[in-house]
């Protein structure tokens, strides 16, 4: 069975031009500041979200993730589609002095699918752009990356969205875990972080580099394309676990 995108959570784009660079980490902070003057209640309910939520989550994953490869330019994948939230989003980063002017603010809504294409994939390579870090292995394994995705796709839609997704977890994890790698090139990133406010130092490491994966793919290609403006693993919200997905075709089914 299929799914779009449409009936688990919207995907809206923030794309903002400023004239001084900030690391990812930082500008997670002083959006929180920012954005905790502007609306108080918007801090409480997007940026520190928690309660009992999927899956024991105590932490809600938030429902945006920030994109800064680009010089020059911020991007955030928000969750959520309420035009005043965004405009709340907006002040909330032209609030922050650190990034300087602004010299243009773009919105698009993004339309994705979680329906299998009608062509057979069975290669595939995917590109790990920025750190990424995998609860349960310290290589991409095809099993370990699909089951991570799938949950946080599950958990963005049953948090922000329409619900969790409907199927079976196990026998999808099953079949991911068929797949073969069949080469991998990865390079470790150690970085961290250090909290202002709490003085605490927290590690933002990860892998980057690529995998190759080979096996029946088609089902899966939409997560990995979807994975691409969630991200996955740990830490997306600073930008960590990227992902860009490069996939060959086998044949045409009827």
């Amino acid at each position: 069975m299929g799914f779009t995108l449409h009936n688990l959570f919207h995907l809206r784009v923030l794309r903002i031009a400023c004239s001084r660079p900030i690391a990812p980490n930082l500008l997670r902070g002083a959006f929180g500041a920012s954005l905790k003057r502007v609306s108080a209640v918007d801090y409480e309910k997007y940026f520190i979200p928690s309660g009992a939520g999927p899956s024991g989550f105590l932490d809600w994953p938030r429902p945006f993730v920030f994109r800064l490869r680009e010089p020059g330019v911020i991007q955030m994948n928000c969750f959520v589609t309420d035009d005043h939230v965004l405009e709340r989003f907006v002040e909330a980063l032209r609030g922050i002095r650190a990034l300087g002017t602004f010299t243009d603010c773009q919105t698009r809504s993004v339309s994705l699918t979680l329906n299998p294409s009608r062509d057979s994939v069975n290669w595939l390579r995917v590109h790990f752009l920025t750190p990424t870090e995998l609860k349960g292995a310290k290589e991409p394994v095809f099993g370990v990356l699909l089951s991570r995705l799938r949950d946080r796709i599950s958990t963005l839609s049953t948090l922000w969205g329409q619900g969790p997704l409907d199927i079976d977890f196990k026998t999808f994890g099953e079949r991911a875990s068929r797949v073969v790698m069949t080469k991998c090139e990865l390079q470790q990133v150690q970085n961290e972080r250090l909290s202002k406010s709490t003085g605490q130092r927290h590690p933002l490491s990860g892998f980057i580099g690529f995998a190759d994966y080979q096996g029946d793919l088609t089902e899966f290609v939409p997560y990995l394309e979807i994975g691409r403006d969630t991200g996955v693993g740990r830490q997306t919200v600073w930008g960590k676990g990227e992902i860009a997905v490069v996939s060959q075709t086998n044949a045409k089914t009827d």
